[in-house]
Order: structure tokens, then C-alpha cells, then sequence
């Protein structure tokens, strides 16, 4: 019998369903009690006898974990990205790397326009201000924030989810450029709204000097690592507001702390942070600044296919198939 080992809290009816006759490890936990991911230590336990891994993005899958597994054919990660895999390690070993694409962007886009939308127009600093029980009444100049009508989105890293977001963009009346290692199809997004300006691919020392809203969908890569630095807030406009869906590690985060204390920018909207689930320790005490807890794909539909996904392609992988989503 196949050992599996979910090394995260799953939706463990998929799983069983998807690797019915295999032995499956973990994973049982349901998140609204109180998840239970493994540790590093549980995890170099686990994975020396197993021959597939039904892994998160939270998973240390270095050359060095890796090292430990005696028997693993398949990493079926249940992700789109796989920054916490050392893939060069795992095809030297003959392991096989999979991920989730095109089951997550739209969900994800839509968390992303919503922090958007939230730290633009001030939704959470006014939701907590009427929460406190904060005296109020309607003021024509209360709680102004900015309107997207007409206003610029810059988008790095023109994928699924950039794509996505910028079509929702359009349809709110934003014009779109974006940076890309090559030009992009836009004719879906130039199709949502023909009264917006032509979606252009610009470098990114334009993007940021001329965009309202800068909001990161790249992966994380050596190239992309602090992709948002000291630099490029600095070159951001002083009214401007930073979105991060992607990886925390593609913004540096005491350097977007240091440009919020001193007004380089006008806000941020984070999903995701460069350690988590630490988060800098200011960004809690900043009104201009929205935080979430890295859910940028929590749709009970799109998790149960994403869940669907990893659990084929580990079924397919064992069963002498080919992969359906392989890494590379």
C-alpha cells in the first residue's frame, strides 16, 4: 500500500476519495479547530518512508529534507507557486514536483481587487473607527479616500492572477500597464472596457512612477526577491498604494514600513509577508495598512479543487501515469 503523508490540515474527504486504497498520513485537522501543520522535525520523521507528499506552501522542502526520503516519486504541492521546494534537489532524486495552476487565479484576483478596494477607500479604517464606537455623522469631507475611476493599476508579473485582477480593474474604469519578460495577450482585458486606455507592458521604473495602485503577482524568484524595495517605493508616487498577493518576500518588508512612517506612499494592502506568519511589527498599528492572513485562494470551491488537483496527479504519478500539472 502507497504511504502518503499530507503534511498540512487537508480537505481530508477529498483526499480520501482521490487516494482511495492508500495509506494516508496527517492531514486530519480541520482548520476551524486549530490547524496543525507539521513541523520540520515531524516532517523528517514522515517523509522517510513515504512515496508521495501532499505538501503547502509552508513545508521545508530544502535539498537537505529531500535528502531524508528513501521511496518519495511525487511532491503533489497544493499551490500554484513552489518557492519552498528545492526543485533541482528533488529531480535529482527522481522525485516529481507538481502544482496547481488555473484552478486559484480568479479567486485569488478577487481577494487582491478587494484589498484594493479596502485600503484605497479606507473600508477597514472606517469599519474599525464604527466599531470603537467612535462618535460620527455624515462629514462631505469624513474618511476621503481614492476612487478608481481613471486612476492607473500597475501590475508585476502579467500571469493568471495579474491578468485576472487587471480584467477586474477595467471594468472599474482603471487603465492597466504592466511588467513582463514579454509582451502579453490583453485583449481580454482592453474587451471588459473599451473606454479604458490600451493595456501596455512598460519597465518597471515607469510602472512605478506613473501608477496609482501597484499590486505584485509575480512568483518569487532570486530575480523577484525584494523586487519591491527601498528604491522602488521611493519612486513610487507619494499618493500611491502597494497591493501584495504574490509572496511576502517579493516586498521588503522594513523598507515598506520605513516608506509608510515617512509618507513615500499612501498605503498597502498585504496578503502575504517576507517571514509569516511574523508580520513587522508597525504594520499593526498603521491605519493605512490592511493585513490578512495569507487567503488569497480561501474559496471553499476553488480549495476543493486545488485539493482535487494535488491528489490526482499524486494518484496519476503512483498509478505509472504521467503528471497532469508537473513543475518545469
Amino acid at each position: 500500500m502507497k504511504r502518503i503523508v499530507v503534511t498540512a490540515p487537508q480537505l481530508t474527504d477529498i483526499v480520501a476519495r482521490e487516494l482511495d486504497g492508500c495509506e494516508i498520513i496527517g492531514g486530519d485537522t480541520p482548520m476551524e479547530t486549530g490547524d496543525h501543520a507539521m513541523t520540520r522535525e515531524e516532517l523528517a520523521e514522515q517523509i522517510v518512508e513515504a512515496d508521495a507528499l501532499l505538501s503547502s506552501l509552508s513545508d521545508p522542502l530544502d535539498a537537505d529534507m529531500l535528502a531524508r526520503a528513501t521511496k518519495l516519486e511525487v511532491i503533489g504541492q497544493c499551490a500554484a507557486g513552489f518557492n519552498n521546494i528545492d526543485v533541482d534537489a528533488a529531480r535529482d532524486r527522481g522525485i516529481v514536483v507538481t502544482t496547481t495552476p488555473g484552478v486559484l487565479h480568479e479567486t485569488t484576483a478577487d481577494l487582491a481587487f478587494g484589498l484594493m478596494l479596502m485600503v484605497t477607500r479606507r473600508l477597514g479604517e472606517a469599519e474599525r473607527y464604527v466599531r470603537a464606537k467612535q462618535p460620527w455623522h455624515y462629514d462631505h469631507t469624513f474618511m476621503l479616500g481614492m476612487g478608481l475611476q481613471g486612476a492607473t493599476l500597475g501590475i508585476i508579473g502579467l500571469g493568471q492572477i495579474g491578468e485576472a485582477m487587471a480584467r477586474r480593474a477595467a471594468a472599474f474604469g482603471m487603465d492597466v500597464v504592466y511588467t513582463a519578460r514579454h509582451d502579453k495577450d490583453a485583449s481580454a482585458i482592453d474587451a471588459t472596457n473599451p473606454s479604458t486606455a490600451p493595456t501596455r507592458r512598460v519597465e518597471l521604473d515607469e510602472l512605478l512612477r506613473t501608477s496609482d495602485v501597484v499590486s505584485v503577482h509575480c512568483p518569487l524568484t532570486e530575480q523577484t526577491r525584494h523586487i519591491i524595495d527601498a528604491g522602488a517605493l521611493a519612486a513610487m508616487k507619494s499618493t500611491a498604494y502597494l497591493v501584495n498577493t504574490a509572496r511576502g518576500a517579493c516586498v521588503d518588508e522594513k523598507a515598506l514600513v520605513t516608506a509608510l512612517r515617512n509618507g513615500e506612499i499612501a498605503g498597502a494592502g498585504l496578503d502575504v509577508y517576507e517571514n509569516e506568519p511574523d508580520i513587522e511589527p508597525e504594520l499593526y498599528d498603521m491605519d493605512n495598512v490592511v493585513l490578512l492572513p495569507h487567503i488569497g485562494s480561501a474559496a471553499r470551491r476553488t480549495r476543493e479543487k486545488m485539493t482535487e488537483l494535488a491528489a490526482r496527479n499524486i494518484a496519476a504519478m503512483l498509478g505509472g501515469k504521467d503528471a497532469l500539472t508537473p513543475v518545469g
